[in-house]
């Protein structure tokens, strides 16, 4: 399994956890469109040749973002990361996918 995190503006926290449980992520078992999530805050600062969704060039924005937090078997994990990708409205994305250890296998 994988466990997928990434930050999302709440006008399309929605539209990607929803576009990422279509193509198989967050499920569990017997249970899908399984996430964890929270409300934080989020900080950047486009640089010049950037074409940020929000703010401009050279100016700081902080602004509310979510973090999510899915799992994903392995067999979808290269469609998912593509499907957020192109869902995000980011041009650059902040997420990270990590491999989770089966403690079976310990």
């Amino acid at each position: 399994m994988y466990k997928l995190c990434f930050f999302v503006p709440d006008s399309h926290l929605e539209e990607v956890k929803q576009a990422l449980f279509a193509v198989g992520a967050g499920r569990i078992g017997h249970y899908d469109s399984c996430c964890w999530q929270v409300l934080g805050q989020g900080q950047f600062r486009p640089l010049p040749g950037s074409q940020p969704h929000i703010g401009a060039q050279m100016q700081l924005e902080i602004l509310p973002e979510w973090k999510v937090e899915m799992v994903l078997s392995p067999e979808v994990a290269r469609q998912a990361v593509e499907t957020l990708k192109s869902s995000h409205p980011y041009e650059e994305i902040a997420y990270e996918l990590s491999a989770l250890i089966d403690p079976d296998l310990l």
